[in-house]
């Protein structure tokens, strides 16, 4: 699992440092942690009860363990990032986090995909599909920061969205 999530993680980055050094013509300049995030998935979620979005993750491999990702409501270049999503190796979520945490804040990437309602944009399907693959050996757990929705400004509520297939786990 973790070789897997590295690769991703390594791919995505020699791919923006090659973009950036043939499309400026220079030096590729220093990157910063918000670069990177070019994993294009939208997918439903479920906010207080209710079924939202889709929402669009714009995600990259920061680790071995984990992905994450910035999540908005549309692409708009202008629009406000509502909620940020971490996928975290099954390896790592399972043994560290209680039982009675996990049902209630993560889900399973495996059951989410296999739902049909995740997809990932704005690449060879081929890739689509090895990207799938990866996600679905993850546990995800979701911060949604704009709170009450559609608010002028957030009102420091966080909330914890799940996805529409989500399943609680008994062990």
């Amino acid at each position: 699992m973790t070789k897997k999530l590295g690769w991703l993680a390594m791919i995505l980055t020699s791919t923006w440092l090659i973009i950036t050094a043939t499309t400026t013509g220079q030096e590729p300049r220093k990157t910063t942690p918000a670069d990177g995030h070019d994993i294009h998935v939208v997918a439903p979620h479920v906010v207080e009860g209710k079924v939202m979005g889709p929402y669009h993750h714009y995600c990259k491999g920061v680790s071995d363990e984990v992905l994450e990702c910035l999540i908005y409501e549309s692409t708009d270049p202008k629009a406000l990032m509502v909620q940020v999503e971490y996928f975290i190796a099954k390896s790592v979520s399972r043994p560290n986090v209680p039982l009675s945490t996990w049902n209630k804040y993560y889900h399973d990437h495996a059951v989410e995909i296999a739902s049909g309602r995740v997809q990932v944009l704005d690449r060879p399907e081929a890739e689509a599909k090895k990207i799938a693959e990866v996600a679905a050996q993850t546990d995800g757990i979701i911060f949604h920061f704009w709170w009450p929705h559609g608010a002028k400004a957030p009102n420091g509520e966080v909330k914890h969205p799940q996805s529409i297939s989500h399943k609680p786990r008994t062990e």
